[in-house]
């Protein structure tokens, strides 16, 4: 791990000790709604993995509150602004960033009632394709410049600041595009759950970046050898899902020759993906406050989690 000298490194068995008490019942049936396409999770990994994570969240959220009624106090303010905890989950594409995204947001909702809690992607802030195209950037797609930044600077923004409804742009995998006149709306959460490859990423040629709104961040790692096989596997899913749909984007490989589409498969890997993974998201993994380590069958191996 690099720069592993700033954080403490716990196998399952290490980590599951932090939170012995399984607090939220989550159903098998749960489980399998909220998995990615190729994603496994099991109850195991809720108890061992996720308990003890969600008990970590809970000591950051509580001294986040503190921390926000002791600025208040100073500031003279009588009553305390509805300041959303923001969370960000970091992490290669087809690694299962969004099954811990919505792991997540389950187990929140049902640990505070009382609170609003909303998870979003940075997919929406994707440029459209047409945009993309006019820019000659098409083939970059994920990479840093394909985000608009500005808008998605300014989502943070008016969230952080509590501005009332603030709504983001959705993203369609079927349509591999910007969703037109179709939204995302997040509503004055309490908690907001950020999950995106770019997340973590270091500012360029900005004052601020989107991890400067983050309260806790998380990494989800795995080998790329493995990450390329789960990024197969996802598209040979879709493919076998979309031959009956003209309108999906994936139609037109799964009509098509099957060893021909996952040769163009590969090569968005190797030229694309993985490209963007050593360049730009890998670099960030340190940047995280826990990182969750995967291994065959997505399985968590081991949890680091920052010193300082």
């Amino acid at each position: 791990m690099q720069s592993e000298m700033n954080f403490y490194k716990f196998d399952r068995a290490e980590w599951s000790q932090f939170h012995s008490q399984n607090f939220t019942s989550v159903t098998d049936a749960e489980l399998a709604q909220l998995r990615s396409l190729n994603d496994e999770i099991s109850l195991d990994d809720v108890k061992t993995i996720y308990s003890p994570l969600r008990h970590l969240i809970h000591i950051r959220y509580e001294d986040y509150q503190g921390d926000m009624f002791t600025l208040n106090r100073f500031l003279g303010m009588q009553r305390n602004p509805h300041t959303p905890f923001i969370i960000g989950i970091a992490g290669s594409v087809a690694v299962g960033k969004s099954t811990t995204a919505r792991l997540l947001q389950l187990l929140l909702s049902r640990a505070y009632p009382d609170k609003r809690v909303q998870q979003i992607t940075t997919d929406g802030f994707l440029y459209p394709n047409a945009e993309l195209e006019r820019r000659g950037i098409l083939d970059r797609k994920g990479f840093p410049e394909s985000y608009d930044m500005q808008l998605l600077i300014h989502f943070m923004n008016n969230v952080k600041n509590a501005s009332g409804v603030v709504r983001a742009p959705k993203y369609s995998h079927q349509i591999y595009d910007i969703v037109p006149d179709e939204y995302e709306v997040i509503d004055r959460p309490d908690i907001l759950i950020v999950e995106g490859i770019n997340v973590l990423q270091l500012p360029s040629k900005q004052p601020i970046y989107v991890s400067d709104y983050f309260d806790f961040s998380i990494y989800v790692d795995a080998d790329p050898t493995l990450i390329e096989q789960w990024y197969l596997e996802r598209f040979g899913i879709l493919l076998d899902t979309a031959f009956t749909d003209p309108s999906n984007y994936y139609y037109q490989y799964a009509i098509g020759n099957r060893k021909d589409a996952f040769d163009m498969a590969r090569k968005v890997w190797r030229d694309v993906n993985l490209k963007n993974l050593k360049e730009y998201i890998l670099p960030t993994k340190t940047r995280a406050d826990v990182i969750l380590h995967k291994t065959t069958g997505h399985k968590i191996d081991h949890v680091a989690l920052r010193k300082w």
